[in-house]
Parts: structure tokens; sequence; C-alpha cells
């Protein structure tokens, strides 16, 4: 199928991206790597009337460390953030996350901003970046603001973006040195979107116990979630096999899942119970070892 008839715009400012988004309104949307938008206009699920290609605005597509952070541009095609040394360095679990998304030619053209906007609660991006307290920045006709990711993801396919506003940063924290880390997800087939997907994050303290944990879910609720009663079991506690098993049924007993086509929602309660367990278990191996 080919999309409805549109208008189309190339900005090469940010500015000027926002000018048009107040200008059209809910008329318009914008156009990144377009792997989410493009298939869903060619089959008219998505009739957008207006078309902002934000492909000319360079200046929104880098990676780079600022202070204690890792600042990525909401242009940065995934593939770059797959590949590059900075972020395989200072926040592999991203790195890692990465490479289950679609297949390389999709990572080449799809966007960090892209997928966080698009707000699968599937999607690897916004699982880890909820895993890690990241924050994304957004610019609209009032100036900048920064959303942490409980404020940013409403519920499936919605953020808090105003019509007028456009997502141009994602800050991430970088790792602590010896902190131990793991991304795991269950699909049909590589590539496809994670029927469950666990972001883990664990530090220790001399003698095994942990000082801080960070859990995350995807494809089990309406956007992906953090498991804080899951961190709580972890957190000030020497890690045990039967800790880790603990940790992932909390973990399991905080999803919203729902049954569909891939899966019954009791299935996917009981695979976060799993990949929980098991992403903690690579976690705490990659502790031992550092990074």
């Amino acid at each position: 199928m080919k999309p409805a008839t549109f208008d189309y715009f190339a900005p090469s400012t940010v500015a000027e991206a926002v000018d048009l988004l107040q200008q059209h309104g809910d008329k318009a949307k914008i156009l990144a790597g377009g792997q989410s938008l493009v298939p869903m206009m060619n089959f008219r699920v998505a009739r957008p009337e207006v078309l902002i290609d934000i492909n000319r605005i360079k200046k929104i597509a880098y990676i780079r460390e600022e202070g204690d952070e890792l600042a990525i541009g909401a242009l940065t095609r995934q593939r770059d953030v797959e590949l590059s040394p900075l972020v395989r360095e200072k926040c592999p679990i991203l790195a890692d996350a990465l490479s289950f998304v679609g297949h390389s030619p999709i990572r080449t053209r799809g966007t960090v901003g892209g997928s966080l906007v698009h707000a699968d609660p599937s999607a690897e991006i916004p699982t880890v970046i909820c895993c890690l307290d990241a924050r994304v920045k957004v610019v609209g006709p009032s100036g900048e603001r920064t959303l942490q990711p409980e404020e940013f993801f409403l519920t499936y396919l919605t953020t808090s973006l105003e019509p007028a506003e456009i997502l141009v940063e994602v800050r991430i924290p970088v790792l602590p040195l010896k902190a131990g880390w793991s991304f795991v997800e269950l699909t049909r087939r590589h590539g496809d979107f994670a029927i469950v997907a666990a972001a883990s994050v664990l530090s220790l303290k001399d003698g095994g116990v942990c000082s801080e944990a960070r859990i995350a879910l995807g494809g089990v609720a309406p956007t992906p979630i953090r498991a804080r009663e899951a961190e709580e079991v972890l957190a000030g506690e020497t890690i045990t096999l039967a800790l880790m098993e603990k940790a992932g049924q909390k973990a399991a007993e905080a999803t919203e899942a729902e049954s569909d086509y891939h899966s019954s929602a009791e299935y996917r309660r009981d695979m976060a119970r799993v990949f929980v367990r098991r992403g903690l278990e690579q976690a705490w191996n990659r502790c031992k070892g550092g990074r």
C-alpha cells in the first residue's frame, strides 16, 4: 500500500521544526529514521497531513561524554550508538541492548529519539533508559524541559510530549566502573519485539553485599517499568541465587501483563520472573570481573 497524501517540510534547525509543529499541531508528524512511522503510513494506520523531516538537523546527531553522563542526540543512528567505543566503555548495557533491535539495516537507519518517541513498551532503548535513570530533553515553544522516564512514557505508544515539542537529547548516567549489568529478552525470532525484556545493573561492596540494584522490564506493561520492590529485595544483602530468585518473583508481581497473539499474560509474568533472575545472574558474574 501507499500512504495518504501529505505536505512535506525539511527544516534545518530545531527552532524551525518547532515552529512547523506549532503551525500544524496534531496534523503533523516528525520523520527521523522512519522505521516505525513509514510502515504505519503505508498501511494507513497513521495518516499525518504534514510530514516534518528532521534529518537535516545535524546538530542533534552526536555521542559525547559530559561529566558523569553520556549525552546522545535524538537523531543519532542506533547503529552508531551500538558500535561507539565511548558507549561500549561507559554504558555497555546500552550497546548490548541495541544489538537486539531488529537487524543491522534497521539500526543503521533507526534513531535513538525515534524509538523513545514511538514509546513501544517492548522496545529495547526505552527499557534501558528506564533502568539507568536516564533523562530526556525536549524543546518546544516555551523552551526546554527535562523529563525522567516515568514522566515521559505515559502509556502504550504515548508520551508526554506536547504537540509542538520535539525530543532532542537523552542523557544517560555512566555506569560505575565495577558495576555488573545485563540485558536479556525473550523473542520468537531474533529481531522481533520482545515478549519480555529485562535490564539489570548491580553494584557490590566488599563481601558481595549489594549496594545498589536497578531492574527494568519491557513488554509486561503499557510502558517500560522499574521493578523497585525487586530492587529492594537485593539492596543491602549478600547476593545469592535464592535472593535473585526472590527478586525475580517480586519483579513478576510488579507487571501489568496482558494477553495478545504473542503470549498469554500468565506466560509473560512467568517469563519476567525467569528473565530477571537470569539477567541478575549475568550482572552478578560481571560484578566479579568488572566490565
